[in-house]
This record gives C-alpha cells, sequence and structure tokens, in this order.
C-alpha cells in the first residue's frame, strides 16, 4: 500500500477508499483478509478517521464486513449472488451493443479495435491489471457509442463481485486470449449492423464466465460464502452445473 495520500478530510478519504478498493477487487488483498484500522492509516499515511470512512463506504458496497468489537474483513464473495449480477449485467450489455450496432461512428470502431489491441498486447504479456483496464474501456465504449454512457455506470454498481470473480479467471491458461477473440467477434458484428448477432456475441462472451462458476468456487473454496448444491444457470433450460 503507498501512503501518499494527503492528510485529512473527503479527499483523503476517497483515496484511501479507491486504493483499497482498486486491492479488493483485484484479489491483492483476498476475501477474509483481516483489516486494521491503525494498521491502513500507517500505510496510507493518514488519520483513523479517512480510514475508518473509507472502510464503511466499501462496507455499504459489501466488499468488507465490519463487526463491533471483533474488526474488520475482506468479505468473501457471495456466491449466490453472482449468477444474478451477470444476468442483469447480460441485459444491460445487450442494449448497449445494440444500439452501437446502429449508432457507432468510423472513429468509434477504430478507437475499440484499438482497445482490443491493447488487451491482445497484454493478454502475451501476461499484465492481468492492463488486459483489465482495457477490457472495462472496451465495454464502457460500446456503451459510449451506443449514446447510453449510464448504461455502464449501472452495470459497475451491480459487477463489483463479479469483478472479484473474474480476476481469479485470468490466471486460467488462455483465458485472455479467449476473451480478446470473443471482443472481436462482438466488434466484427457490430461493424457489419448486425445488432442481432452483436447480442449473440455478447451475449456468448458473458455466458462463459457464468458457466465457469462452479469450477472457480471449487478451486478457491475460501473466498466463497453461501450456498453449495446445485447451481442452475438463469435461462438456461435444462442446463445444471454442480458447484462445491
Amino acid at each position: 500500500m503507498r501512503g501518499n495520500t494527503s492528510p485529512g478530510g473527503a479527499t483523503a478519504s476517497a483515496q484511501v477508499y479507491q486504493q483499497l478498493r482498486a486491492q479488493i477487487i483485484a484479489l491483492d488483498i483476498p476475501p477474509g483478509a483481516a483489516l486494521s484500522e491503525n494498521d491502513l492509516a500507517s500505510a496510507f499515511g493518514v488519520s483513523r478517521t479517512p480510514v475508518r470512512e473509507a472502510l464503511l463506504r466499501l462496507a455499504d458496497e459489501g466488499l468488507v464486513e465490519i463487526v463491533p468489537k471483533s474488526g474488520t474483513t475482506v468479505s468473501r464473495i457471495p456466491y449466490a449472488q453472482l449468477a444474478e449480477a451477470i444476468v442483469i449485467r447480460k441485459a444491460l450489455e445487450e442494449v448497449a451493443v445494440r444500439e452501437a450496432s446502429l449508432r457507432a461512428t468510423k472513429s468509434q470502431f477504430t478507437g475499440l479495435w484499438a482497445l482490443i489491441e491493447r488487451q491482445r498486447e497484454a493478454a502475451k504479456a501476461d499484465d492481468r491489471d492492463a488486459f483489465h483496464a482495457a477490457d472495462e474501456a472496451f465495454h464502457a465504449a460500446i456503451a459510449e457509442a451506443a449514446g447510453y454512457p449510464g448504461i455502464w455506470r449501472l452495470v459497475n454498481q451491480v459487477k463489483v463481485q463479479v469483478d472479484r470473480l473474474r480476476h481469479l479467471t485470468l490466471p486460467e491458461g488462455g483465458r485472455m486470449l479467449r476473451v480478446t477473440k470473443e471482443h472481436a467477434a462482438v466488434l466484427t458484428a457490430m461493424e457489419k449492423r448486425d445488432g442481432n448477432k452483436a447480442i449473440a456475441a455478447m451475449r456468448g462472451h458473458l455466458d462463459g464466465l457464468e458457466y465457469s462458476l462452479p469450477e472457480i468456487r471449487r478451486s478457491n473454496p475460501d473466498y466463497f460464502v453461501g450456498e453449495t448444491g446445485v447451481f442452475v444457470l438463469p435461462g438456461v433450460a435444462g442446463r445444471k452445473t454442480r458447484s462445491a
């Protein structure tokens, strides 16, 4: 953790919040890890007040758990909420990709292809942080091209826990290059102004994460909390996978 935040006030609180949030989502601070206000204040070079304010914001997002007299820990990933969050994201992004297929300009397509190239380079370099950043920018740019940038803001509100899940998948062999190819398929359909095909490609791209949920949990049991047993994929009739 870097201690270059400025002391006092809302600015320090916001900086602590942003850095802690990024570290928790990237799993640099893993689920279940204990968080000490004193240690964090020392690490960030601030008083305990902005640290406490930042932790309260993270608790509101479900990223930390604050138990009076027991301490604060990074929340485990709520397994039961993940499928619903992915379904909501799919619904919102399908709207965005359909509209972007109709409305995107030539320069916007050029920018989207540049983001895919950035993802490809990050994947080859095994730079997961750069890949994740380019991935986020790609989806945000689709919403922008659709004329509905607020869609991406809504997606960000519902996918906080899904982002932690995604970071668990990035080390899988070939995963980043596969995602890059899926993005290219979405963009190719968009450039052809084929909204239906673009929606299908986006749905397939997001379904991949949903299908991998049970296996990810089996591989990282200590990172999750929630029901186990049969996990039914919403909207996929008759398809069931068994969780840990």
